[in-house]
């Protein structure tokens, strides 16, 4: 069983061919990080995954999954728990495991930079999905944003789901795949 599969994949984007012939499966447990040069197509793959973009070419199929990207996807209206409620019927896993129990009862519009990288990366957390597609998810994180990233993702792996990470940085994803965009 796999939780991703591209195959031939290729992405146009305002007329210009960033990538072709993409291959990659994920299966439960398994990671890949994307890397290469900004403006080679690393999110646009991450879009093209999450079924956001149209592939130019090739076959994409995936089960459930979740995106955090540089959109925060949650109303900066609300409470961040009510919020985070809205992707999940129980956020408190996601609050939990990013450290923003006291940030529940703030309204989105509060929260700094990092404090809103942390809620998109809850929003992920606590949906449930088995594929969490994240794009430069080390953005904007403190060393215990990052350490309690690196948790999370060790712990979904291990429960049976995969990551698609596009990242500059270092990220602990071990035995992670590597596909690189030129």
């Amino acid at each position: 069983m796999t939780l991703l599969t591209l195959r031939g994949v290729a992405c146009l984007r305002g007329g210009r061919l960033l990538f072709e012939g993409l291959d990659l499966m994920l299966a439960p447990g398994e990671a890949a990080l994307v890397g290469g040069p900004n403006g080679v197509g690393k999110s646009s793959l991450l879009r093209v995954a999450a079924g956001l973009l149209r592939a130019a070419a090739g076959t994409v199929e995936r089960g459930e999954a979740a995106l955090a990207d540089e959109h925060l996807a949650l109303d900066e209206r609300q409470l961040l728990a009510k919020a985070l409620a809205f992707w999940a019927a129980d956020p408190a896993p996601g609050i939990a495991a990013m450290g923003l129990a006291r940030l529940a009862e703030v309204p989105v519009r509060m929260l700094s930079t990092g404090q809103r990288k942390r809620a998109a990366l809850a929003r992920v957390i606590a949906s449930g999905t088995p594929l969490w597609l994240l794009d430069e998810p080390g953005n904007g994180l403190d060393t215990d944003g990052l350490a309690r990233l690196e948790a999370a993702m060790a712990a979904h792996r291990a429960a049976g789901g995969a990551i698609l990470a596009a990242t500059h940085q270092p990220l602990a994803l071990p035995d992670a795949r590597r596909v690189t965009l030129q």
